[in-house]
């Protein structure tokens, strides 16, 4: 049985006061700030004893941001301290924003989430790959079991089209809508539609129609040699790995000649909390309309069955709550029911705290 039943009601009832984000005291909006310094204690104890090499945390109730704070370092071998405004690898964070593209493109009537991928991808005309929809795609039952981000060789895929395209040679290994696997190539896929019908670039897209609207100034889709605006220095290193002194040792992002679908969001903490604010605003944010609010009850309605809970149109739903997290270190929430924003990023996703206890101390700041 699919959980969360209909999500739509409680964000349209958490809509309250505030279209935008803007700063003020736990109190304002029946929060506790012991409660929520003792939350964002967890995290600077881990920092302290080196679980983590740094992190943003940041929290927001009806639009009122309550809790915005960097802890320890962004990059450690250079000196850089963790600030508020620093950016972050936000790897499947990308997919709740790539799904929000298409929804766009579906009000626009530019695709239906019930069409084929072969209608525009010949390449995806055949039986392994013909029945797969959009729908199936954006809610990772498509039947794919493609375990990488892109098939070999690398040299085969010079664009994000011509990747996508060689996915439908190998097309589905079990019968699409029937059973879920998270699926990057499918996403990818979705990205590489994106450019087709917009006739934009996936990057060039997403800036036009999503961050310049929202005011999402230090958001990108990354690819190799990306100027991001001229802020690379506030882009630091991840951390996958300690070495035998037990320090936490930097790694190298994926370099890819293209924006992706899966993966490759570059953001800070404000700009991904003003996007989740505008999905629990029912898509508009501040005055300005990014999604009819029908699209985002679509997106948010669960679709499938997952190990934790179940999956909608590029968001984890679970307990009420609509999430998802990047493999880099970042996640993020939403709960309609208490009007929260939540968010914590690192680039430190194998020494993280776990999340889950961070968001019952947050609940736990609501005065009852």
């Amino acid at each position: 049985m699919l959980m969360l039943g209909i999500l739509w009601a409680g964000l349209a009832s958490s809509t309250v006061a505030q279209p935008s984000l803007s700063y003020g005291e736990p109190g304002e909006v029946g929060m506790s700030a012991a409660a929520l310094a003792e939350a964002l204690e967890m995290y600077e104890k881990a920092v302290e004893r080196g679980d983590l090499v740094g992190a943003v945390v940041l929290v927001a109730r009806n639009g009122t941001v309550v809790l915005h704070e960097a802890i320890g370092m962004s990059d450690k071998e250079q000196g850089r301290p963790m600030v508020r405004n620093t950016l972050f690898h936000m790897a499947s964070n990308t997919k709740p924003v790539v799904a929000t593209a298409i929804a766009q493109l579906v009000e626009a009537e530019q695709l239906s989430y019930s069409d084929r991928i072969r209608t525009y991808i010949p390449e995806w005309d055949n039986d392994r790959a013909g029945s797969i929809t959009i729908d199936h795609l954006l809610s990772h039952t498509g039947g794919l079991r493609i375990n990488t981000l892109f098939l070999p060789p690398a040299r085969a895929n010079t664009s994000l089209q011509r990747a996508a395209a060689r996915f439908g040679d190998v097309g589905a290994e079990v019968t699409p809508g029937t059973s879920y696997r998270y699926s990057n190539p499918g996403f990818n896929t979705l990205g590489a539609l994106i450019e087709m019908r917009s006739g934009k670039l996936l990057e060039a897209y997403l800036d036009e129609a999503i961050y310049t609207p929202l005011g999402m100034d230090d958001s990108y889709n990354y690819r190799e040699d990306h100027p991001l605006g001229g802020k690379r220095d506030r882009l630091g290193p991840m951390y996958y790995q300690r070495g035998d002194d037990e320090a936490w040792q930097p790694a190298q992002a994926t370099t890819i000649p293209f924006a992706r679908g899966s993966g490759g969001m570059i953001s800070t903490a404000w700009d991904y909390a003003t996007f989740c604010q505008m999905i629990l605003n029912g898509g508009s944010y501040d005055g300005v309309q990014v999604l009819d609010s029908s699209s985002v009850a679509t997106m948010v309605a669960p679709k499938t069955e997952t190990p934790v809970g179940a999956y909608g149109y590029g968001w984890t739903l679970r307990d009420g709550v609509i999430s998802h997290g990047g493999s880099d270190g970042t996640d993020a929430w939403i709960d309609p029911d208490r009007g929260i924003v939540g968010l914590v990023f690192t680039q430190t996703p194998r020494g993280r705290p776990d999340v889950a206890e961070f968001r019952a101390l947050v609940n736990l700041a609501i005065d009852p």
